[in-house]
């Protein structure tokens, strides 16, 4: 399924967690087969870890913070000339690659 939101794309969250709402990250995973992706700095998480020694290395313990999945529903690409949360279009460059267009201002998205 071709997403119209890729890795290193700048998103808003529109719903969601109270505290997350509104907040805008850069993408930093995109998972297209469970519909997520993983925003820096939103959704963080915090897994308590134990001592494990595995392969010669030892990982220490303690709290481990990190960012959790979130639905793609959940987000929009924030266009990068006028700065607004928008719906992405999709339309054909004149090399006949079809590209992302910014649904407020009309600007391409993908340079």
């Amino acid at each position: 399924m071709n997403l119209k939101i890729h890795k290193g794309d700048t998103v808003e969250v529109i719903s969601g967690r109270l505290d997350d709402k509104g907040k805008r990250g850069e993408v930093i995973r995109v998972l297209p087969k469970d519909q997520r992706v993983v925003v820096q700095g939103v959704n963080l998480r915090t897994k308590h870890q134990r001592q494990v020694q595995s392969q010669g290395r030892t990982i220490s313990p303690g709290k481990v913070r990190f960012e959790a999945p979130l639905d793609i529903s959940n987000v929009m690409l924030v266009c990068p000339k006028c700065s607004k949360a928008t719906r992405v279009g999709l339309s054909r460059s004149e090399d006949g690659k079809s590209v992302r267009v910014c649904k407020h201002c009309e600007a391409v998205i993908d340079e």
